[in-house]
């Protein structure tokens, strides 16, 4: 088959720029296989929007102008050229391969097959970034590790003794009676540690307002640092179990507040990460303390608090001043009689 009616469309398309031909599958075809040379010819055809703002007169010497570019010898060979059948590379869904992606050789497109694990490992990454701690200097890595073990000491040890109470006898570790003198003498070691970390913590915004960290920004900063042990130390007045709830409290919005400054810049960026990891492991010994204790709160035996020492010794002083001046008032009576017992015997006298 010859080229000869493929050249006449490229010729007529030249020639009549301001009509579109309309395209058909067999069109599409041809053209598809036309060369680079007429493609790229075909290409640079003048737009209709160009044309149609342009004069009647400027029109035709703009069309004239364009016949005259047209390669007469190009379109001869064109024309005596046989083009080669490749029915091989027809299928059902060719005609689809230049709109989706180019051409496969005759085989049916594929589309790609969605990773069903792509949400699981962005998880994943997402949390292996939430505890990254590799930016933290290894020195206050290593110190603020160290800094919770007594935590984890206190809160494995509360746990140990509430086993060994809940059953009777003897426990698996220690009897019933020790163990509980043992969970009494953990009682204000954790209260009071706990006190003192929420201390510090406050008390570094301090040292970072008087280097300058992020600016200096007067008593916004340094009232974290009052705050803090305001609420921290009078829990060691409470009972237990609210000493722990109030601390536990106490973590969790000093943390808000950590974290909020870090957005700010008042500390490094690692420092809210940092605080992440460490008040995690603190606000979760002191719930399990708390359920430890809670599996064994009506075994045991009460003992007083600070409150009640504080009411004790209040009502002993009341007594000790009672008993005080009722040996005064006694101590004044006596010696009354004995001064109206002399001043008798001295009237008898004379």
């Amino acid at each position: 088959m010859l080229r000869s009616g493929a050249s006449r469309l490229a010729s007529s398309s030249f020639m009549t720029p301001m009509i579109r031909p309309t395209s058909t599958a067999l069109n599409r075809s041809v053209s598809v296989q036309w060369n680079a040379k007429l493609t790229s010819m075909a290409t640079q055809r003048p737009r209709l929007a160009p044309m149609a703002r342009l004069g009647p007169l400027q029109a035709t010497l703009r069309r004239r102008t364009m016949a005259d570019k047209i390669d007469r010898e190009a379109e001869k060979k064109y024309a005596h050229e046989k083009l080669e059948p490749t029915p091989e590379t027809v299928t059902s869904s060719s005609t689809m391969q230049p709109v989706f992606g180019g051409k496969s050789a005759g085989k049916p497109l594929s589309m790609p097959e969605p990773d069903m694990t792509a949400g699981l490992r962005g998880d994943i990454k997402t949390i292996r970034d939430t505890f990254d701690l590799s930016e933290v200097p290894r020195q206050a890595y290593y110190i603020g590790l160290a800094g919770v073990l007594p935590y984890l000491a206190t809160c494995l040890s509360t746990v140990a003794c509430a086993y060994d109470i809940n059953h009777d006898g003897y426990g698996y570790f220690l009897s019933a009676k020790n163990a509980e003198t043992l969970l009494h003498i953990l009682e204000p070691i954790q209260i009071g540690y706990g006190a003192v970390i929420l201390s510090f913590l406050g008390a570094i915004h301090w040292g970072l307002e008087f280097g300058g960290y992020g600016g200096y920004h007067g008593y916004r900063r340094y009232a974290i640092g009052v705050i803090a042990p305001a609420v921290a130390w009078p829990t060691m007045l409470m009972p237990v179990e609210y000493a722990l709830i109030s601390q536990f409290c106490a973590f969790m919005g000093l943390y808000y507040v950590d974290t909020k400054a870090t957005a700010q810049a008042w500390t490094p960026p690692w420092y809210a990460i940092y605080r992440f990891v460490l008040t995690g492991i603190v606000g979760a010994s002191i719930a399990i303390s708390l359920m430890g204790r809670g599996e064994v709160a009506d075994k045991l035996s009460p003992i007083p608090g600070a409150v009640d020492r504080i009411k004790t010794l209040r009502e002993g002083a009341g007594e000790e001043l009672a008993k005080h001046e009722e040996a005064l008032r006694v101590q004044n009576a006596a010696k009354q009689a004995e001064s109206e017992g002399g001043e008798g015997r001295k009237s008898r006298a004379t």
